[in-house]
């Protein structure tokens, strides 16, 4: 038995952060009910990938997977009726839409309560509530330049922003996270409640650390391109065929990365006295530590770091990432069909194990709309009445 089996969950979201959240509520067992706009979602063309009509980007394949999908005018009055139907059968709403248009479509909290008491309603937004900027839309990128992260990335000239939006991810974990921890309480105390996730919330956590050393010491920090702040060797390094990623932190580490470069004096040198030193005059290590890897290949100079036990590892191209036999060998990758699309696609399956009930992989992404009548039915409508909601485009 799954942990969410006998939970359903209905998914307004879009793009990534409530999609996905309700894509890993959906891995865990819940009945995910994607609910995207007659035609389909704005989301659902984004990295295509040569899926046919009704199908969708590889964003939109990795985010909805394990859901049923239809399409509603929830703005529309018979749309509202079925929304209302469909929350009286849910146990939590996911909806990353911004508070005003919550309320205008009978979607926030109190319109939810009058339906069904005990919802739980999962809301992500931009900037989060209380502050002057909550009204504002907001993407992954925002979140990444207002925390100070792209800032102290790239060069001091040019901050540069990671193409991987991983405020957006990090935003639907936690969002995730909040919705268990609701469930939870609601299995103890009776009550649904709001959890709500925010871009810049997201960033912000995960930034703290630099924003508290900022606020203590005045640092003034900025960009050092790829080497470590509070840390040394921590940089990234051109080898012959490729560049490698190599991290030292602690004196025993240290020490052995000393004895590997041929420099045993500089354990004793008062320059590199602890990590933050390291850091400090990291132009001297970098330098040793660049020359060492030009006269070696990224396969030799990554034998010879884990004979140092010493953390490293390869920068990868994708199709190298999507070479590297370790990737499938722990399941990290696992091949799924989708209709229109050539061959197979890599999804990655739920990113935690659980050793007795894990995520699983039960469906993949709807074509738009392709349960739309499976789910009308479900509710209590006729053919006939789901052939007027399609005439009147509300479904």
């Amino acid at each position: 038995m799954a942990v969410l089996d006998g939970i359903r969950v209905l998914d307004f979201g879009r793009y990534i952060a409530g999609p996905f959240c309700a894509a890993l509520l959906g891995d865990l067992g819940a009945d995910v009910i994607r609910i995207e706009r007659v035609g389909g979602g704005e989301d659902r063309g984004m990295i295509p990938v040569g899926a046919g009509p009704g199908g969708g980007g590889a964003m939109y394949i990795a985010m909805n997977r394990n859901k049923r999908g239809m399409t509603l005018d929830p703005a529309a009055p018979k749309g509202r009726e079925i929304v209302k139907k469909l929350v009286a059968t849910a146990d939590v709403v996911v909806a990353n839409l911004p508070p005003r248009v919550l309320r205008s479509l009978a979607l926030d909290l109190d319109s939810l309560r009058q339906t069904k008491s005990d919802i739980i309603l999962t809301t992500v937004t931009g900037f989060g509530a209380g502050g002057r900027m909550s009204h504002k839309h907001g993407f992954d990128g925002i979140g990444q330049a207002m925390s100070g992260a792209v800032y102290l990335s790239g060069l001091p000239d040019q901050p540069i922003m990671t193409k991987v939006p991983w405020v957006d991810f990090g935003t639907a974990f936690l969002s995730a996270f909040g919705t268990l921890a609701a469930l939870i309480e609601r299995g103890k105390t009776g009550r649904g409640q709001k959890v709500e996730g925010a871009l810049l919330r997201t960033a912000v956590a995960i930034s703290n650390a630099m924003l508290m050393e900022q606020a203590l010491t005045g640092v003034n920090r900025v960009a050092t391109v790829n080497r470590a702040f509070n840390n040394g060797p921590g940089d990234i390094y051109r080898c012959k065929d490729g560049w490698i990623v190599a991290t030292v932190i602690g004196p025993p580490m240290f020490k052995r990365w000393c004895e590997m470069v041929g420099e045993p004096g500089w354990v004793s040198d008062p320059r590199f006295a602890d990590d933050q030193a390291r850091a400090d005059n990291g132009e001297a290590i970098t330098a040793k530590m660049t020359a060492w890897c030009a006269a070696r290949s990224c396969k030799a100079a990554l034998a010879d770091l884990e004979q140092a036990s010493i953390v490293a590892g390869q920068v990868y191209a994708p199709q190298q990432t999507l070479d590297e036999p370790h990737i499938r060998d722990a399941g990290l990758l696992a091949e799924r069909d989708f209709p229109g699309v050539a061959g197979t696609l890599p999804l990655a399956p739920t990113p935690i194990e659980l050793s007795e009930t894990p995520g699983t992989y039960r469906r993949r992404a709807p074509l738009t709309g392709e349960h739309t009548d499976e789910i009308l039915e479900s509710l209590g409508y006729t053919a006939a009445e789901i052939g007027t909601l399609r005439a009147d485009k509300v479904v």
